[in-house]
């Protein structure tokens, strides 16, 4: 029974149970001997993020207990599966392996930010992989985060995702999360952090600016995976090949302890003419023969080894067709796994293209939660307190941070080098005949550099070139003088010091 139908058939139980539960007869409430009128103004109860309409609830998550039991089995399946442990790691390798880099303008601000990463409480290049694979394997990070009041430096915590209770987001944008409870602790009290975000509390309206007041327990940065808009908490990237992932293993154990027996033996011994009698008392003097020994018997005792047939066809067909069932909902080439099958080398350097598109994809996420992150120590570096007006419409370049990841895979330069060659050349030809502008020269020229790793702006680069060749005929005419037709004329070829008749 897969783990589906196990958890369903779990929930049914619960459901059966609950509707024979008997009903508590209702209680009289007192009547009022007073009515009381609402005073004005907005009022908001403690618990006003933790009730929602039974009729407008569309959320997309997973139901408590089946989303307790994700991160548990994805992470027991990341600790003992070899295929499930290397749909984790393999993207983690790749957006990491080469290491990762924050940068701003202003030289203030990166003593900030490096002040921050190398913190040794925040340690960021021992700890930011461990937060790579929980976000991957959890679905969701929560990092609570700490700022000195007086110099504003800030340093990150953790939250583990079996702590969060509920993830509240905002009334009136279901898609913005804006605070996190957590389970109750040893003194029946849960937390409550607000969410970080990096704006002015007025981008909220002003009724969950009222709730977000709730949120006394410090701030954290909350981000999430494979949701929807709708959602309120992420899914683990192993939620789909759990049980794909226990079926493989099953399947490679069960051949295993197969090719163990198909591997054992027994000795057959036949005596021939024996009685029933000479039969047992031969059987219980009979001995296994060890390796090396000897063993005498005459013509009417037999010995043969006889091994199991089990009849049983070639089960790695099978396998293989689980194990890319796998890879393929991982968009993992099955070549990365071990299995060569039919790819020779240019077919491996293709397959691997929707690979690392998926992992670009992951890599840019990354890119936006460093940089929030960072954009945060600045902002408490410049004001400890937070209170200060902050326009997002207008940031400050220089303060303005960006993570910059290196190339995962090495180009192959060769083929972009022979293409920007023949560009540039197609290109001179088709600008000298007024086919096109230089400008859409440029651009094409540029769209080849960038596949080298250049990026440049094609105005800014058409305007430099021009400024170099104007510099570079200047320098001509310096160099080798104005072209004047009176000094370049021919010189006469009579000496006017000397007499014409003499000359002759």
């Amino acid at each position: 029974m897969s783990l589906t139908d196990r958890i369903g058939r779990a929930l049914g139980a619960a459901a059966t149970a609950f509707r024979q539960a008997p009903v508590p007869e209702p209680r009289s409430e007192p009547e009022l001997e007073e009515q009381f009128q609402e005073a004005a103004g907005t009022t908001i109860d403690p618990d006003e993020d933790e009730w929602r309409r039974l009729t407008g609830d569309s959320r997309r998550d997973l139901n408590p207990v089946t989303h307790r039991r994700m991160r548990k089995l994805a992470l027991y399946q990341w600790q003992t599966n070899l295929i499930a442990n290397r749909l984790i790691e393999l993207p983690l390798a790749f957006l990491l392996a080469e290491g990762v880099k924050l940068t701003v303008a202003n030289e203030d601000a990166q003593k900030w930010l490096d002040a921050f990463w190398n913190d040794p409480i925040n340690n960021m290049d021992l700890k930011l992989p461990k937060k790579l694979r929980e976000l991957a394997l959890f679905g969701e990070q929560c990092w609570p985060a700490f700022t000195n009041e007086h110099n504003g430096h800030v340093r990150l915590g953790y939250l583990d995702p079996e702590l969060i209770e509920t993830v509240v987001t905002d009334p009136d944008n279901c898609e913005q999360p804006i605070g996190i409870v957590t389970v109750k602790g040893s003194k029946s009290r849960a937390r409550r952090y607000r969410v970080i975000v990096n704006g002015p509390e007025d981008v909220f309206t002003q009724r969950t600016q009222e709730i977000r007041k709730t949120f006394t327990d410090g701030e954290c940065f909350y981000f999430k995976v494979n949701d929807l808009s709708n959602g309120t908490r992420g899914q683990s990237d192993l939620l789909a090949h759990i049980d794909w992932c226990d079926m493989y293993e099953e399947q490679v154990f069960g051949e295993a302890e197969r090719s163990a027996h198909t591997r054992a033996f027994v000795w057959d011994v036949t005596l021939k003419g024996a009685t029933e009698e000479t039969v047992k008392d031969r059987a219980k003097k009979i001995t296994t023969p060890g390796a090396g020994s000897v063993r005498v018997h005459n013509d009417a005792e037999e010995w043969n080894a006889v091994t199991p047939d089990l009849k049983h066809g070639d089960a790695s067909v099978g396998a293989r067709l689980i194990r890319n069932h796998i890879l393929g909902g991982g968009t993992i080439p099955e070549h990365w796994f071990g299995g060569g099958g039919d790819v020779n080398r240019a077919a491996a350097s293709e397959m691997g293209d929707p690979t690392f598109k998926v992992f670009t994809m992951r890599q840019k996420l990354w890119k936006h939660i460093l940089q929030e992150v960072a954009s945060f120590v600045i902002m408490r570096r410049l004001d400890p307190t937070g209170q200060s007006a902050f326009d997002p419409s207008e940031p400050d370049p220089d303060l303005t941070p960006e993570c910059s990841f290196p190339e995962m895979v090495a180009r192959d330069t060769s083929k972009y080098a022979a293409a920007l060659q023949q560009v540039v050349a197609a290109a001179a030809v088709a600008v000298d005949r007024s086919l096109f502008s230089k400008a859409l020269g440029m651009k094409l020229i540029g769209q080849v550099a960038a596949q080298l790793g250049v990026e440049c702006d094609v105005e800014e680069e058409l305007a430099a070139a021009l400024e170099d060749a104007q510099r570079r005929r200047l320098e001509d005419v310096i160099e080798d003088g104005p072209d004047d037709p009176a000094a370049t004329a021919e010189e006469p070829t009579t000496n006017p010091k000397v007499p014409v008749d003499e000359q002759n």
